[in-house]
């Protein structure tokens, strides 16, 4: 029998993920089954099984994606251009988050998982585990970078992180529930909160 590529896998599971996106925003967590899944991806039980042995592994996979690509926005904001205010770099990634929002609903599915994260403790405390290592790096970015601190001795970097976070997932938060209006200017309002 031939030997399966990782570019191969890697395609299969993509496909698992993507059908499980379309199924989670159709129709939620709950009111969508493996069966679902099995359908939306054109792939048997057995091959779906193969990548994800429950549901629950699915929507974890798709909240650890979504963390991923928000950290790799944030590094690959902090790291090209470590020259940029605070209020500058958060901008940038929050333009970058609304754009993916728009093109494969970031938001919408972030918001599934946080709202699953409160009924599933499995989840909740996977996630939460994610979640802690994402306010690790930022802390980090934030130590690297000098430009992304601020001028108070009380903002340690891992208060920073916590508030970055929070502002990262109420931009999310307001973009999902209320769309692109409710979101308007605060690129602007980070920039003029963090000017230097």
């Amino acid at each position: 029998m031939p030997k399966v590529s990782q570019e191969y896998r890697d395609a299969r599971r993509a496909q698992i993920l993507d059908a499980a996106r379309r199924c989670f925003l159709r129709n939620g967590f709950h009111e969508t089954s493996m069966q679902d899944l099995f359908a939306e991806s054109g792939m048997s039980s057995g091959a779906v099984y193969r990548y994800f042995a429950s549901k629950q592994d699915v929507v974890l996979a798709i909240a650890l994606e979504n963390m991923h690509a928000v950290m790799a926005m944030i590094h690959g904001q902090a790291t090209s251009r470590p020259q940029d205010s605070l209020g500058t770099a958060i901008s940038e990634v929050l333009d970058v988050i609304r754009k993916k929002h728009a093109s494969d609903h970031l938001g919408a599915i972030a918001v599934l998982v946080w709202s699953e994260a409160l009924r599933n403790p499995d989840l909740a405390e996977r996630y939460n585990k994610s979640l802690k290592q994402m306010r690790t790096e930022l802390a980090d970015l934030v130590r690297e970078h000098p430009a992304h601190a601020t001028n108070s001795p009380d903002a340690t970097p891992e208060a920073l992180a916590a508030l970055l976070v929070s502002i990262i997932a109420g931009y999310i938060l307001q973009l999902s529930l209320f769309g692109p209006r409710a979101a308007a200017g605060v690129q602007e309002a980070v920039r003029a909160l963090w000017p230097t």
